[in-house]
């Protein structure tokens, strides 16, 4: 009898060890689900603003700068972003350009300076090619590409908030 009371509590244990390990699984390809789906909606809702003008300092559909136009796209998913690029450029991981994905920040030090300026939202990766929504201050919201010279000449990091 006490045999059958050992293997039953044997049982159990493995039982519950298993049953342990998938729902650990399963919770981290929940997360990860959840991660892209807020990356999907970053550029959705960023990609949404295309056409609208540029204005230094906006954050509104009135007009956005380049850091505006990411910090109001995150704000309204409740992650709060420093105002400026080069102080979201400290922000979540530095990663490597071939790690890039859709919802990363990418950043350039423009117009010949030795510092960020400027940032974009990644909306899609290709092999050699990243693009990205931003607010340039001759065209509004736009999306470019790092194949354009003045981008690939003056393309500084890439940083993931989302993770």
């Amino acid at each position: 009898m006490k045999h059958l009371f050992y293997l039953l509590l044997l049982l159990i244990l493995v039982t519950s060890c298993k049953s342990t390990s998938s729902a650990t699984s399963t919770t981290k390809k929940e997360t990860s689900r959840n991660t892209n789906n807020l990356c999907k909606q970053l550029v959705n809702d960023a990609s949404d603003k295309v056409g609208l003008p540029y204005r230094l300092g906006g954050t509104t559909k009135a007009g956005y700068d380049c850091s505006g136009l990411v910090y109001s796209t995150f704000k309204d998913h409740d992650i709060s972003l420093p105002r400026t690029s080069i102080e979201m450029s400290k922000k979540g991981e530095i990663i490597n350009r071939d790690d890039a994905k859709k919802g990363d920040l990418i950043f350039f030090k423009t117009n010949g300076k030795s510092i960020i300026n400027h940032v974009g939202l990644i909306v899609e990766v290709l092999d050699d090619e990243i693009k990205f929504v931003h607010s340039s201050t001759q065209l509004g919201v736009i999306i470019s590409s790092t194949k354009e010279a003045y981008y690939k000449k003056s393309f500084a990091q890439i940083n993931r908030i989302v993770y």
